[in-house]
């Protein structure tokens, strides 16, 4: 049995990325077409700077995006890395997506702090769900004022990166933790939401880990496939919808509470087929292949969360504690390659319920903006969609590179890039993208030869 109404506040919050997603494009400060450099072996070594700030609405902007309590912070996190003369910038935020003129104004202040070029700095999500969306500011009050905040935030992480810029080592790990599972369920009427143990899910988790010279850790990055999504639309006990940085937020604040004075980052994989393994409100099925959305733990649900966040961070310190060689000095190769694949754009119908058959219409031509980004023996492979996770697999199995991050929703993201399996099965993700078959496998190839290209 469906249950439509209880669904929509899913499907509603997925919208916003698609919208998002194609003002992102047009805007990109990237461009389209082209295809930029930035390569040293500089004489000054490897530096790194951190900084973290929060930018959670106050209270008096609640409601916002339905949200109406604030459970814990939402935070900027900004990653500085100097080669010589040469400065590049990750940024990575609590929130599902981000809108083109977030990204453009926290581009403005990156540089402003850093004589950064925006084609240097990358911003990217940690793809939490129970986090309002960015709207533009010009939709209301509330919205300027968030948008405001996460500019404000910015600045201020951005600063402590400068400040505390260091000579730096960098070394790389990977484990495993079973926090994921695959969410492509067949239902009576085809494939949707839920958990099915059976399908692909990667358990890696990858680790890179930014030293002072003395060995005390600056920065851990953790990049992992699965959304941040324990939370989503769960209402707890007084009848409020909280913020939360959710499962990310969770397992960085592990990884800093062992680490003090260093900053977690996390780096979300292929998310478009993967949920946390336990969620608060959840999509349910009976035996006769019906299927619910709506059984909600409320508060309980906070438990699920702490738990596995719990037990994501503590396997991320496992790793970072076991990575025993590092590089530094001059010998670290520091770059970021951004290019871009063209695909055709194609619309179907709005996601909301399984279907067996579905038809999509061309509706022009697309960019696909990609990044590869490299420090010493790992490299950061950076799409905007959601990625399946056969098309992480497939770019890691490839990779020239000991250590490789595969990650989605740079740039603010952009909704799901299947790949052919999900567009054979007609599963929420070939129907919730607007991506013609075959273009993840198209990014993939691109991504595989820029980064041979390194070597």
């Amino acid at each position: 049995m469906r249950e439509q109404q209880e669904n929509q506040g899913e499907l509603s919050r997925r919208a916003v990325v698609a919208a998002g997603a194609v003002t992102a494009l047009a805007a990109s400060a990237l461009g389209t077409a082209a295809s930029a450099q930035a390569a040293t072996k500089a004489s000054g070594g490897l530096k790194v700077g951190v900084g973290k700030a929060a930018f959670t609405p106050a209270a008096s902007l609640l409601p916002l995006d339905n949200f109406t309590a604030v459970h814990d912070d939402l935070n900027v996190r900004v990653l500085l890395v100097e080669s010589g003369a040469r400065r590049i910038v990750l940024a990575v935020l609590d929130l599902t997506s981000i809108s083109a003129e977030a990204v453009a104004l926290m581009r403005d202040a990156i540089t402003a702090a850093t004589g950064v070029a925006a084609a240097n700095i990358m911003v990217t999500v940690t793809h939490c769900f129970s986090a309002p969306h960015v709207q533009a500011s010009s939709s209301s009050a509330g919205a300027a004022a968030y948008v405001q905040n996460i500019v404000a935030a910015t600045r201020s992480a951005v600063a402590d990166a400068v400040k505390n810029l260091q000579d730096a080592e960098v070394g790389y790990g990977s484990g495993r933790v079973d926090v994921n599972v695959n969410r492509n369920v067949l239902t009576a009427d085809g494939y949707w939401l839920g958990v099915n143990e059976q399908l692909p899910s990667d358990k890696g988790v990858y680790v890179a880990r930014f030293n002072d010279l003395d060995g005390n850790p600056i920065a851990v990055l953790a990049n992992y496939n699965v959304q941040s999504c324990v939370m989503q639309d769960s209402v707890v006990a007084d009848g409020t919808l909280p913020i939360s940085a959710d499962l990310a937020g969770a397992a960085v604040a592990h990884v800093e509470s062992q680490y003090p004075g260093a900053v977690g980052f996390w780096l979300v994989g292929a998310c478009g087929d993967q949920f946390p393994a336990y969620r608060s409100k959840r999509y349910t099925i009976d035996k006769d292949k019906g299927w619910t959305y709506g059984v909600d733990l409320h508060d309980a649900g906070f438990a699920l969360l702490t738990a596995q966040g719990e037990r994501f961070g503590d396997e991320i310190v496992r790793v970072a504690q076991g990575i025993g060689r590092y590089e530094s000095g001059t010998g670290v190769v520091v770059r970021l390659v951004t290019d871009a694949i063209t695909t055709t754009q194609v619309t179907g119908p709005q996601a909301s319920g399984p279907t067996k058959k579905v038809t999509f219409t061309p509706t022009g031509t697309a960019q696909v903006p990609l990044w590869v980004f490299q420090v010493g023996k790992g490299v950061f492979a950076g799409v905007e969609p959601e990625l399946s996770t056969s098309t992480a697999n497939t770019i890691r199995e490839n990779s020239s590179f000991s250590s490789t991050f595969v990650m989605s929703m740079f740039e603010g993201g952009a909704k799901n890039m299947p790949d052919r399996w999900n567009f054979d099965h007609v599963t929420y993700a070939a129907v919730d993208g607007f991506y013609i078959k075959g273009t993840a496998e198209k990014a993939a190839a691109r991504i595989d030869r820029i980064i041979k290209s390194l070597n």
